[in-house]
């Protein structure tokens, strides 16, 4: 019998906690739960094989400064981040830090559950390898001028008024080129599309 995927889940609320845990174990993962990133940091045995989830908003360390700590600490374990306060600044910010993926709550199960996939496959990649890079920018390659200007501003962390105010158009007109930009990309969530624009160094 296959070994079973660790995946740690970090949050401060028992619920969500008991909640996820019992997600991933119905679903063939083997779920170790911690009530902050003090408490994993202390306890949990990080291996290759595992993926974190955790919640972005935490007393102590959040899961964006934890994203950093893992990162400086030399260890390559992807982290899923759930929030239920998502903005794009956040998202920009998480994926900069070096989180895989962000997703708001409520979820749908499937949606957790195809992100954790998703990372633990993209994890045998290292540094050097250059395909994530040249995939994102095939992906953004069929963009207008003013759409990636759009882009710029969403990787910049702003809103649609402050976009909208900067290249002299309207809000509603930001919306329809950020519609443009998930259809074109294929994006299916705000952090899908910012991971492919900081993948293709915008």
């Amino acid at each position: 019998m296959a070994e079973k995927t660790v995946v740690y889940v970090i949050d401060d609320d028992a619920a969500m906690r008991d909640s996820l845990a019992f997600l991933l174990d119905v679903n063939g993962f083997l779920p170790e739960v911690f009530e902050s990133s003090s408490a994993f940091l202390s306890r949990a045995t990080t291996g290759i094989s595992a993926c974190i989830v955790s919640d972005i908003r935490m007393p102590g360390m959040n899961g964006i400064e934890l994203v950093r700590k893992l990162k400086s600490d030399g260890i390559a374990c992807p982290v899923i981040l759930i929030t239920g306060h998502g903005d794009v600044a956040l998202a920009v910010e998480a994926m900069k830090a070096g989180a895989v993926d962000f997703i708001e709550k409520p979820f749908d199960d499937a949606v957790l559950l195809g992100a954790i996939g998703l990372a633990l496959e993209a994890r045998p990649r290292d540094e050097g390898d250059n395909s994530a890079r040249e995939e994102a920018e095939a992906r953004l390659a069929e963009l207008s001028p003013r759409e990636r200007d759009v882009l710029q501003g969403l990787v910049a962390g702003k809103i649609n008024k402050v976009i909208a105010h900067e290249l002299g158009i309207s809000p509603r007109t930001v919306e329809v080129y950020r519609a443009n930009l998930m259809a074109k990309t294929g994006a299916r969530s705000v952090s899908e599309l910012m991971r492919i624009a900081l993948a293709a160094g915008l």
